[in-house]
């Protein structure tokens, strides 16, 4: 990762983008990869993809990259009297670590900072300390009254999200809020640049940074009707179950650092998967393999079953604390991610349609 790959990097964690409020961080994403691109377009929601035009003929794959650009968040549910915000959660967002927090309110003025009230330990009762409830959970502004917040521009409705800024921790990992997934928008942008660089690839390549996965996919659904790739390959985080009191039967062995996650289920094709463990053995890559009978969790649940069906693939970067302030990657398993994406890409040629024999 090189000290320009970190600064956008960095950029584009520091930048809110809760679900349904994406477009400041697109805008970040769409300045970058616009000079690794033929265009760029973006969607009625605020989805947006980068196209690079293959050299093959009509016959040649149309691939999607797939990744998401919103984060979980908060939005202002309620004004005391008294100056007080009340909030409900954007997504997944974990009521077990607010208090105590400072978050950005994104309000019409600007963004304003605020504090989640942390009732001091000498006056809670011991006996009863647990998890609040959402709608027990507030944010201090500084205000003396409900006009006070007013004239500051923040009204119910407003979008927040926590304050803390990605740092990196040690040689090779980097820590904060957002890295899901604004870590796979990174690395799609960087695969765009790799190919842009070097051969131009047969393939036609949609790098898509999606909207609104938190809440549903919504935006992965849109882009994936409008687009009607002939292969996607979806980018998102996956647990990492190596930090301790994480149950390996129950959940899987996958190692931060040990490249990454290949995911094995009803919503992968088993060929365009295929394709993706032979690229990853030609480059020396390996591989972790996850199981998910059911769902995803992830875009792609929303993509494969698109119009006739696209077949679909889903690679993860292993993550420890996820959907915390504190989401863990290893770069090495970014870098990895990226060079698999990019061979992946110079894999394909006339003729793939990934369609399963009967």
């Amino acid at each position: 990762m090189t000290s320009s790959d970190k600064a956008f990097l960095f950029q584009l964690l520091d930048t809110p983008s809760p679900s349904g409020f994406e477009s400041a961080g697109q805008r970040v994403w769409a300045e970058y990869v616009r000079r690794h691109a033929d265009r760029v377009e973006s969607d009625h929601y605020g989805t947006a993809w980068a196209t690079l035009d293959g050299t093959g003929k009509d016959d040649a794959p149309r691939l999607m990259l797939e990744a998401h650009a919103d984060e979980i968040g908060f939005m202002v549910n309620h004004i005391s009297d008294e100056g007080f915000l009340y909030i409900v959660r954007i997504g997944g967002s974990d009521r077990a670590i607010t208090r105590g927090r400072i978050v950005r309110i994104l309000g019409s003025q600007g963004e304003v900072e605020g504090v989640v009230g942390n009732t001091a330990i000498h006056l809670r009762d011991r006996n009863d300390d647990k998890v609040p409830d959402w709608h027990d959970i507030f944010i201090d502004i500084g205000a003396g009254s409900k006009a006070e917040v007013a004239a500051r521009g923040i009204r119910v409705g407003h979008p927040a999200v926590f304050a803390e800024s990605a740092r990196q921790l040690g040689a090779n990992r980097i820590v904060g809020r957002a890295l899901d997934n604004r870590i796979g928008g990174y690395i799609i942008a960087r695969v765009m640049a790799r190919l842009a660089a070097g051969p131009r690839p047969a393939a036609t390549v949609h790098a898509v940074n999606a909207v609104q996965e938190e809440i549903g996919g919504h935006g992965a659904r849109m882009v994936s009707y409008r687009l009607n790739p002939t292969v996607a390959v979806v980018l998102d985080v996956c647990h990492a179950t190596d930090s301790p009191g994480i149950s390996e039967p129950k959940h899987g062995k996958v190692k931060m650092g040990g490249g990454p996650g290949l995911t094995h289920g009803s919503a992968t094709h088993p060929l365009v998967v295929q394709r993706l463990i032979e690229v990853a053995e030609q480059e020396g890559i390996p591989l972790q393999h996850e199981a998910s009978s059911y769902f995803s969790g992830t875009d792609t649940d929303q993509i494969f079953n698109s119009r006739a069906g696209i077949p679909s693939a889903l690679v993860s970067l292993p993550m420890r604390y996820m959907h915390s302030t504190v989401e863990m990657v290893d770069t090495a398993d970014i870098d990895a991610v990226v060079k698999l994406l990019t061979a992946f890409v110079y894999s394909l040629s006339a003729g793939d349609g990934f369609k399963l024999p009967i």
